[in-house]
């Protein structure tokens, strides 16, 4: 598979403070890669760094061949990257069906319409006239991703989908995700919860302290370098 997403050396500051040290990472096409880690570790940092919320130097962000570092966030979105963040950030005034439509593109061909994204979540159908805050959380979770998809991103990155929902929830959002890579998108998802990434993903990243720790395919990656990876242990 041809690479989609490169980074080389990656590093991103709040302030003075340094976030993230030196990050080499890579996605192929329509492949699933997790990034899991502890609080603290720079995960959700790296993901606002790709779509240009939080400003990185380094020798670079590759996208489909060309540098995005220094574009502004609207127009990496346009380029096909899409962040479902972290506490979903819905529109509270909004109704499910006007948070999906916000997220649309017109300019942006794809299979990815209000009808698509309805038979991806159907209970999201039902509810669709429903202010999009009053929705249990794992169906505002459906409506974030729902809300990323519309603009028919060839990468959606997902930021802690799993925090705060019930296993059987999780399961199925997750269960979501080989429709969405079966329509040409990869998939990066934060994850804290070491199982569940590994049973989704086909690589994952180790982050610590704002660095890789460990990176490699799922299916080889034993317990215990994942836990000397996770805390740091040696």
């Amino acid at each position: 598979m041809s690479t989609l997403l490169e980074t080389l050396a990656l590093t991103a500051f709040y302030g003075d403070f340094q976030a993230l040290y030196g990050i080499d990472f890579e996605v192929a096409a329509e492949e699933v890669v997790a990034i899991i880690g502890a609080n603290g570790a720079g995960k959700s940092t790296f993901l606002r760094s790709l779509v240009g919320l939080v400003r990185s130097a380094g020798k670079g962000i590759r996208f489909d061949g060309e540098d995005i570092d220094r574009l502004p966030a609207h127009v990496i979105a346009r380029r096909g990257l899409a962040l479902v963040p972290e506490g979903r950030r819905l529109f509270p005034s909004l109704s499910v069906e006007e948070n999906l439509a916000i997220g649309a593109d017109r300019r942006v061909a794809g299979p990815w319409t209000l009808a698509a994204v309805y038979d991806l979540f159907p209970m999201l159908r039902e509810r669709r006239t429903t202010p999009a805050t009053a929705l249990s959380g794992g169906q505002q979770q459906m409506v974030a991703i729902g809300r990323a998809l519309m603009g028919n991103p060839r990468l959606l990155l997902c930021d802690e989908l799993s925090l705060g929902l019930a296993p059987t929830v999780v399961k199925d959002i997750y269960a979501v995700f080989p429709s969405i890579r079966a329509a040409g998108a990869a998939i990066v998802l934060v994850e804290q919860d070491i199982g569940q990434a590994l049973s989704a993903a086909d690589r994952v990243y180790c982050f610590q302290e704002g660095r890789v720790s460990l990176a490699g395919r799922a299916d080889a990656m034993s317990r215990e370098r994942i836990s000397q990876a996770y805390f740091g242990l040696h």
